[in-house]
């Protein structure tokens, strides 16, 4: 095995997922600039998540449309001269 590659400055972190508000504490190093009070009082780092296991369509059995960065606007924007629906009204000179 390769030495010196794992990182030595575990701590605990809480991640949160976004889609929820579930969050939960465990050990990491994953960087972090904000923090968050937790349920004993202290402040800890936080990760933000998207999707984690309590909003995962395999973990719940429901599909759930996930959209926090506008993923699907700037998509129907960028392919929005494809769509059949809006040339329809126009005619072709």
């Amino acid at each position: 095995m390769r030495k010196d590659i794992h990182p030595e400055t575990y701590r605990k972190v809480v991640f949160k997922d976004m889609s929820n508000d579930y969050a939960f504490m465990t050990k990491s190093s994953a960087p972090s600039k904000e923090t968050i009070k937790w349920e004993d009082g202290e402040e800890y780092p936080l990760v933000k998540l998207e999707i984690s296991h309590t909003s995962h369509p395999f973990y719940t059995g429901k599909m759930k449309l996930v959209d926090t960065a506008g993923r699907i606007d700037k998509f129907k924007n960028r392919y929005k001269k494809f769509d059949k629906k809006t040339d329809e009204g126009k005619s072709e000179e």
